[in-house]
């Protein structure tokens, strides 16, 4: 019997925290071991907000990712103003809304064309792919730059933004600021139409598979700062009902938590908002949908890439479409008093669900903290979809054709790990 075994290392790199490696043995054309390990060095941010007053959690809780910290603050507001009989004014509650609309435009932007588009256009990185295709490099710069132009709006500035807290914000930007801002998202729609235009006429992979979607779901609107979990699946949860459902395990070959929905693998993230929120779009965006032929709920991973392309065009639609209407308030934020207890919150990260968990002390202290990022959420997935891809492409290609697929799997989930995948090295074993 003959047995080929194939072993995929990330190796550490400075612009990402942690490593991961892909093990694969084949014998006789069958995948009988596949192992997706992530190696993380310990980071501590729970533990650093014990003993910490609950104003300065939205401030540490920022430094956590560098792509996407309003997400961290958002999540971890919603936890803690859990626990406050008052609530922000709706001011306040459509600008949390604009601000995380300006993390999704720049996320979504730098993971399309930095990331993904190499893939598929046949280049190695972006730095390369730039020579023959400039205009697209060019116009993924341009949409992230608005996005964290948004961001700044807010939050002073684009990394680890220090605009947001407990109520509100610090400050409120004068309405001249936000019309100049307001013009150039206008320009910026030309762009994100041909964005989607050009994702979905990509030839990509075509590889259906099954797969549970979660994400959160807003009666009234897309959900992007709020909502209840909903999963393909019929449940229907708030963030408190979170643990009920939803656990975390240690793998022995990994340092990362992996998460499971009721023992099983699920998905969360773009294509999963998309799948479960779809006919929420606006009429423009439904109108898209038929143009490129796109049909939801779908069921291939590929598709992921479209669904970034789409919610660009709906978060330039919503932070328009809310701006437009901009007053400058009487205050930035409302004062909130808390109450002891345990308060859980959630928002949905560019990739995917992020729930938090605080407990308050009478003196108004962390007594524990708990973050479920969409990064361990996903690896479950991420590695069932390894098995079931691979397996499709076909066992039998060579290393390289077997790396690269195995590298579009995972970058079609996590910019982050999509950095370390693109340095991918593989050794080969023959026994």
């Amino acid at each position: 019997m003959t047995s080929r075994r194939i072993r995929i290392d990330v190796p550490a790199l400075t612009r990402v925290e942690g490593e991961g490696s892909l093990r694969l043995e084949v014998r006789d054309g069958q995948l009988v071991e596949l192992g997706l390990s992530i190696f993380e060095p310990p980071r501590y941010f729970e533990k650093f907000l014990e003993g910490r007053e609950a104003k300065e959690v939205v401030d540490i809780v920022a430094r956590i990712c560098g792509i996407c910290p309003v997400a961290y603050q958002m999540s971890a507001l919603n936890a803690l103003e859990s626990l406050s009989a008052q609530m922000a004014s709706p001011w306040v509650q459509q600008m949390r809304r604009v601000f995380y609309c300006g993390e999704w435009l720049q996320s979504h932007a730098l993971h399309i064309h930095l990331l993904a588009l190499p893939d598929f256009l046949g280049f190695d990185s972006a730095i390369s792919m730039a020579g023959q295709h400039p205009d697209e490099v060019k116009r993924g710069l341009k949409l992230q730059g608005q996005g964290n132009a948004l961001i700044r709006l807010f939050g002073g500035r684009s990394v680890h933004p220090v605009g947001a807290r407990l109520g509100g914000f610090h400050h409120a930007p004068a309405p001249e600021e936000v019309a100049a801002l307001v013009a150039k998202l206008q320009a910026a729609q030309q762009d994100a139409r041909e964005l989607t235009r050009f994702c979905a006429a990509l030839p990509l992979p075509d590889d259906p598979q099954a797969f549970t979607c979660v994400a959160l779901h807003h009666p009234d609107r897309y959900a992007i700062e709020s909502g209840e979990i909903r999963t393909s699946t019929g449940l229907s949860l708030s963030a408190d009902q979170f643990e009920q459902h939803f656990h975390e395990t240690h793998k022995p070959d990994s340092t990362a938590l992996w998460s499971d929905l009721d023992g099983q693998p699920y998905l969360t993230g773009p294509l999963a908002r998309l799948n479960i929120n779809h006919s929420q779009l606006p009429d423009f965006l439904q109108t898209r949908l038929s143009e490129i032929g796109l049909t939801l709920p779908s069921d291939n991973m590929f598709h992921s890439l479209i669904a970034r392309a789409l919610e660009i065009e709906l978060v330039l639609h919503e932070a328009i479409r809310l701006l437009e209407e901009y007053e400058y308030p009487a205050s930035p934020y409302t004062a909130l008093s808390l109450e002891p207890g345990t308060g859980c919150g959630m928002s949905e990260a560019p990739r995917g669900l992020l729930w938090h968990r605080y407990e308050l002390d009478k003196k108004g202290l962390i007594k524990s903290a708990r973050i479920v990022p969409p990064t361990s959420q996903n690896q479950a997935r991420i590695e069932a979809d390894l098995h079931r891809s691979l397996t499709a492409f076909g066992l039998d290609h060579d290393e390289e054709a077997l790396r690269l697929r195995a590298e579009q799997v995972i970058r079609n989930y996590d910019p982050c790990i999509s950095c370390a995948t693109h340095f991918l090295t593989l050794e080969r074993v023959e026994t």
